[in-house]
């Protein structure tokens, strides 16, 4: 019955996931964000060639280790490189060429074929936080993540209208054993939403199942064929590329579906103190990176990813929102473009450990350095709290709020004749107010973005309403949109083979926690 199924959905579908589609839901996302702004460009052309022609020599004189990957070691070397141990030394100009086949542009597609997103190009994906071990909200306080809490982030990002994406892991369920979370992970972003979502990379054989089961999601022709997840593949800074990571992208790579190739960087521990010097090794360590998924399979769909932030050299504690970050990641966002590749940075990025005043500056200051940058891929765009240890339920209602800001910002400055409101102003003339008059009656409820979470009300009836602050006003908003949520249909026998997968997977291996 499971294999049936997975050959109808296929060929499009057949019947019983036509009429789930009828009968489902309709949650409002907006469109993935398409800038009609200009990009912020902080780095000259000739610190671009400079940083370009720098990490070019570190890849040929220094070179990068393949750890543990005898296979990876093999491919580069049939592919020119120089291998001395687990070393590579990559010939000026090899990894460029490697590179060449890699697209600009592709669609990740999700199983609602209404929230397909575009990555590249002039458009931006804004997915949620990944990877804190902790979550937070105002009822448990600071916890560690169960499944149930993964649960409830998934539902949110499903509800929520501004982002796009539903992301992977974010938060780590630890009541799960470590070798079968990413089954249940997997499991709720396919059925408790409907928007595109990213694969288990914490061993090759996860990245397989990944792969699996998007095969009984998709149909596993579907899979080969086009691009139904993306995967975070993490560089060792500085310079080494862990068996790992590297083995989960191989098995990405080989199935057609997308990586995002981010060097993870603490800039004076884990790269240069200096904006330049911190530019190069990214550029070298992605140019590795990328052109090894190329030789895995040329053509295979990758993101160029920047992950980078500064430390307190008194504490040693990342710090976030900062002018150093916003310079390297408005630099890489030039360098990606010249590479012709997609761009993965910025979020909502702060050290706080409350959804606080410090919180919110240095978000805002990472949200907007994400959008001015060019970044296409936006992961951790919204629930980011304490230097990624914690995942926020307040702060990512709070974000995804935001993020339509974002979207507005993006549009750009219309100047059609209706923006140009000449009849308006003939119609008020001097001294007069514009409330009542035709142009603002037939554009009031589109011309200005409004919050659904921040409160614009008088004082008396803020006071008369318990002087709610900004995260209280979030858990309300939170606990609203999880009474409200319904689940998205879909098929009853994909769902079953996704149910048997699981189950028959776990009982093949014993629980681990380590």
């Amino acid at each position: 019955m499971a294999e049936a199924a997975t050959r109808r959905r296929g060929r499009g579908g057949g019947g019983a996931a036509r009429r789930a589609e009828r009968t489902a839901v309709s949650v409002e996302t907006a469109k993935y964000i398409e800038r009609n702004i200009p990009n912020f460009e902080v780095l000259t052309e000739e610190a671009l060639e400079i940083i370009e022609t720098n990490a070019e020599t570190i890849l040929e004189e220094v070179g990068v280790n393949f750890v543990d990957n005898p296979a990876a070691l093999a491919r580069w070397k049939e592919a020119g490189a120089d291998v001395k141990g687990e070393r590579v030394h990559v010939p000026r100009g090899l990894a460029r060429s490697l590179i060449q086949t890699a697209p600009s542009q592709f669609t990740q597609h999700a199983r609602n074929p209404a929230r397909n997103v575009v990555i590249g190009g002039n458009t931006m994906v804004c997915a949620p936080v990944y990877g804190p071990p902790f979550v937070r909200d105002m009822e448990g306080g600071r916890r560690y993540a169960t499944m149930a809490d993964f649960e409830k982030f998934v539902k949110l990002g499903y509800m929520s209208k501004w982002l796009h994406h539903s992301g992977g892991t974010v938060c780590e369920p630890t009541d799960i054993p470590v070798n079968k979370r990413h089954l249940d992970m997997l499991k709720a972003h396919m059925t408790l939403s409907d928007k595109p979502f990213m694969g288990s990379v914490t061993e090759p054989s996860r990245a397989q199942d990944s792969v699996d089961m998007c095969g009984l999601l998709f149909g596993k022709e579907f899979v080969q064929n086009n691009t139904v997840m993306t995967s975070l593949i993490n560089i060792n800074s500085p310079m080494t590329f862990d068996d790992v990571m590297m083995g989960a992208m191989e098995v990405y790579a080989e199935n057609n579906q997308a990586c995002i190739v981010s060097p993870f960087i603490v800039g004076g521990a884990m790269a240069p103190v200096s904006v330049a010097g911190t530019l190069t090794q990214v550029m070298a360590e992605v140019l590795a990176g990328i052109a090894y998924n190329q030789l895995c399979r040329p053509g295979a769909p990758v993101i160029m990813g920047t992950f980078v932030t500064s430390i307190d050299m008194n504490s040693g504690a990342p710090t976030f929102g900062t002018p150093e970050a916003a310079h390297i990641t408005y630099g890489a966002g030039q360098l990606a473009r010249r590479l012709g590749l997609p761009y993965r940075s910025a979020g909502s990025f702060n050290g706080s450990k409350l959804p606080d005043a410090q919180a919110a500056y240095e978000s805002a200051n990472s949200l907007n350095m994400g959008l001015l940058s060019g970044v296409n891929f936006m992961l951790h765009s919204c629930g980011w709290l304490e230097g990624g240890l914690v995942s926020s339920f307040e702060k990512f209602v709070m974000d995804a709020d935001q993020l339509g800001i974002l979207h507005h910002l993006a549009k750009g400055v219309e100047i059609d004749e209706n923006a140009q409101a000449m009849d308006a102003i003939r119609e008020v003339g001097p001294g007069g107010h514009y409330l009542g008059c035709a142009h603002t009656q037939a554009n009031f409820k589109s011309a200005f973005w409004r919050s659904d979470v921040l409160d614009y009300k008088p004082f008396e009836t803020w006071a008369d309403e318990g002087e709610r602050d900004t995260m209280t006003l979030a858990n309300a908003k939170l606990h609203q949109m999880l009474n409200t949520y319904q689940q998205p249909e879909l098929d009853p026998a994909i769902a079953e083979s996704l149910d048997a997968y699981v189950a028959d997977k776990k009982a093949s291996m014993p629980d681990a926690f380590s």
